[in-house]
């Protein structure tokens, strides 16, 4: 099966006033071409890091990554060319309508005016923005700027989407139509890299995920397998829930609110 994100022994530090600190510390992952693939942990576990690696937007410490088998590190430009980037805060002009940023987006990747407005139009339908294009983004709200900016990330048809946290500060509404906005895009063929902290949501979207602690991988699998090695291993009486898999790899606790997805903590 061929991979979509490959990485061995990924290792970053950071240099700073308290000293050296270990962001990340030997992350190995194989993610499928076409996966939903999760990368689920709490504040502070190395998750943002591990993206930026894969992105280009951080050096790498130590150890190897490649996106659609481009090495990061030795080709960044390239793997560039290969990926979409929507990370927590959407960087929109809020001046602009989205129809005019995702034309000024694909004339800059290379296209002509003509094709464009083509791309800009097809990303407008599949993210269901087609009645507010023309408005000024500035108007718009914070799922309709959350699924613009997913928009935006796929303008040069990328082979891999890295979604970093998404749905972050949404209301159940909105968190459910961007759910939707990535079933849609990873159906048409986009391999989708998402990392979150919310356990209902890798639960409901991704084909298998990792869950990472104190910048290291401390259990990786389909829901279904983590859940199934759980109860074994504990001999339960039923089937436990995702939080139940994500507290035993972990530690941690959190909050649980009904109608509302809790952050982990």
């Amino acid at each position: 099966m061929a991979m979509a994100v490959e990485a061995q022994q990924l290792v970053k530090k950071f240099t700073g006033r308290g000293g050296e600190v270990e962001a990340v510390r030997g992350v190995d992952l194989h993610v499928a071409e076409g996966e939903v693939f999760g990368f689920l942990g709490p504040n502070g576990a190395g998750k943002s890091t591990t993206v930026r690696m894969l992105t280009t937007l951080t050096t790498i410490t130590s150890g190897k990554a490649s996106v659609a088998g481009v090495d990061v590190a030795s080709d960044p430009d390239a793997a560039r060319r290969c990926i979409g980037v929507a990370l927590q805060e959407a960087g929109l002009d809020g001046r602009q309508t989205g129809r005019e940023l995702l034309v000024l987006q694909a004339k800059m990747f290379g296209s002509t005016a003509a094709e464009a407005s083509v791309r800009a139009q097809e990303l407008l339908e599949l993210v269901d923005l087609v009645e507010a294009a023309d408005r000024r983004i500035k108007g718009y709200s914070g799922g309709m700027k959350r699924r613009l900016d997913l928009a935006s990330a796929l303008v040069h048809r990328p082979q891999v989407l890295f979604l970093d946290e998404p749905t972050t500060g949404l209301d159940p509404a909105s968190r459910l139509t961007v759910w939707d906005e990535m079933r849609r895009i990873n159906a048409e063929g986009t391999t989708v890299f998402l990392t979150t902290q919310y356990l209902e949501e890798a639960d409901q979207l991704c084909n298998r995920l990792a869950i990472i602690d104190d910048g290291l991988i401390v259990r990786e699998g389909t829901p279904q397998e983590l859940k199934d090695e759980l109860r074994r291993r504990t001999s339960l009486d039923r089937e436990p829930t995702l939080d139940e898999v994500f507290l035993d790899a972990t530690g941690r606790v959190r909050e649980v609110v009904a109608g509302s997805v809790q952050e982990v903590r």
